[in-house]
């Protein structure tokens, strides 16, 4: 059976994640939408000229729902970059524009009967993922948010760098949002067999979490949009569901606890969210955790009665 994978949003994120996915061959087929149809129409050109060199075939529809009535996923990677570009580096800022944009979307959704998994890049990643949510009205173990998949990649690589060892050696995450209210849970992190807090002072921690904050701001302020870290984490996203493995990732999910989407770790198959993780935060740990999901609520309240 042949799987297939669309993507809403054909700017940096959703071309660069396009051209990941047909790179490994992990679908056969492609549903690119986007409302600018010479960009779109671009992208399909091009990915099929890339084709001629690359092991794996790909077959690419461009802009019809209809198609996406069998998919297995679809990736939301819709937005406006430029209003991003804010002295606050604030993910809301494009909440202007996604609020208005994710009920046309998830009304097409309906309108074709799509039963797969909603993979969602679209910031601000935890309110728009509850929106979409609620216009969709899929299950909400069957959409999933990026959410702090990236945040807690660029605290590996600082940790990593920092103790001259692979990034992908360093176990944690960061939780929460995936915005400024965002955090590190150190308790949780381990590096060379040891729990980080037993080896490095708490000024170390501090300037660690800095730097996997300042990271990212370099990216965007050097480029004035983000790409392949974004990229590939929803690629490891969209590969954890059509594989079913069963992978733990830190990604925006329904948490009950709090009633609301957050970024807490669990456990991503064929049918979504499987199972959340049960984590031993501190007093500290979970009190960054509840302010982080009341301001998500508020938020997503907020949206919701404009």
């Amino acid at each position: 059976m042949s799987r297939k994978v669309g993507i809403i949003g054909m700017g940096h994120v959703g071309s660069t994640t396009a051209h990941g996915l047909i790179a490994q061959g992990a679908f056969d087929d492609y549903v690119l939408i986007d409302t600018n149809e010479t960009k779109v129409t671009a992208d399909m050109t091009d990915f099929q000229d890339a084709a001629m060199n690359i092991h794996h075939h790909a077959n690419i529809i461009m802009n019809d729902y209809d198609a996406l009535a069998d998919a297995d996923v679809v990736i939301s990677a819709l937005g406006d970059i430029a209003l991003q570009d804010n002295l606050d580096a604030d993910r809301f800022a494009e909440l202007i524009f996604t609020a208005k944009q994710v009920p046309l979307v998830a009304e097409e959704l309906k309108r074709v009967g799509f039963a797969g998994v909603l993979i969602v890049i679209t910031n601000p990643v935890d309110v728009v993922t509850s929106l979409f949510q609620h216009y969709s009205g899929l299950p909400k173990e069957r959409v999933i948010g990026t959410g702090t998949l990236l945040d807690t990649a660029r605290m590996k690589r600082a940790v990593g760098q920092h103790f001259q060892v692979n990034p992908r050696s360093v176990y944690g995450y960061n939780l929460g949002e995936h915005g400024n209210s965002q955090f590190t849970a150190w308790s949780q992190v381990r590096i060379k067999g040891q729990s980080i807090v037993d080896i490095a002072p708490v000024e170390l921690l501090e300037d660690l979490a800095k730097e996997s904050i300042m990271g990212g701001h370099r990216v965007f302020y050097g480029k004035k949009y983000t790409s392949y870290g974004i990229a590939s984490a929803a690629i490891r996203l969209a590969l954890a569901v059509v594989s079913d493995s069963y992978e733990e990732l830190p990604v925006s999910v329904y948490y009950e606890k709090y009633q609301t989407y957050l970024s807490y770790p669990a456990i991503v198959g064929r049918q979504g969210i499987i199972e959340q993780v049960q984590l031993s935060l501190t007093e500290e740990e979970e009190a960054k955790l509840e302010a982080s999901a009341n301001y998500i609520k508020k938020k997503f309240a907020e949206t919701l009665s404009k």
